[in-house]
């Protein structure tokens, strides 16, 4: 299994890039994938997206050395159980830095892939896109998006049992994960190539040049700068993963 990624500032933002991503393993054959986007609209938008995926990074070195050792190996990891943790940590730390709900807003893709198995379980707080060997699976919610920060305060079994945005893949060859950034590829100067917004996907998420190099997404990203004039406008978070 290969995993490529991609994180990218939009040229809109001149500061900061308010996305995110995360690619760890939680035991030997699992490794979590996560991408967020944090909210324009709130406080240092940047600060959210970093601090999900930091306490994601947390949990997942922990159940790394748990499995390692082989300690509490009658539990299992899953997605529900990865987003528990996650909401707890984050209501620690938002507790104890004093953080209101504005600085704690960012949308989600959470991943959990098995690598042996060749599946996949995913839940999506807001938009984005998942792409399944060429199937593109959108969640749109017309600009104004679902954000993390909305439900820290919620009973966590009646948030999750409500989580519409659910998804179980049993076998694939080429997934990836994308925040919304990727719809936003305009053309940077006048020298205009034409191409279609379903060809830059196309390119990025399931065209395998330049496969044999481990920063694929890097290099086709430049390749859209400086041959084909394209660039994203917002941040752009991309995870790729490919079975081979």
């Amino acid at each position: 299994m290969q995993i490529y990624s991609l994180l990218q500032r939009g040229e809109f933002h001149a500061n900061y890039c308010e996305d995110f991503l995360v690619v760890e393993p939680i035991s030997k054959e699992e490794t979590v994938i996560a991408v967020l986007d944090g909210c324009t609209m709130g406080k240092e938008s940047f600060f959210a997206s970093a601090l999900y995926g930091k306490i994601l990074r947390k949990i997942t070195k922990k159940w790394y050395y748990l499995d390692f050792i082989k300690i509490d190996s009658k539990q299992s990891v899953s997605i529900k159980s990865i987003m528990k943790e996650l909401m707890e940590e984050a209501i620690k730390a938002k507790n104890q830095l004093g953080l209101d709900e504005e600085e704690m807003l960012s949308t989600l893709i959470l991943g959990l892939i098995n690598q042996k198995t060749k599946s996949a379980k995913f839940i999506t707080i807001g938009d984005g896109l998942i792409n399944i060997d060429g199937r593109l699976k959108e969640y749109e919610q017309n600009n104004i998006p679902d954000y993390l920060g909305y439900h820290l305060s919620e009973n966590y079994e009646d948030f999750f049992e409500n989580q519409q945005q659910k998804l179980d893949v049993d076998h694939f060859k080429n997934l990836s994960i994308c925040t919304d950034g990727i719809f936003t590829f305009q053309h940077s100067s006048q020298k205009k190539i034409m191409i279609e917004n379903e060809q830059v996907i196309n390119y990025l998420l399931e065209d395998d040049e330049y496969s044999k190099n481990p920063n694929m997404l890097e290099r086709k990203m430049r390749i859209l700068q400086n041959d084909r004039y394209l660039v994203n406008t917002d941040d752009l978070a991309i995870v790729r993963v490919v079975q081979r």
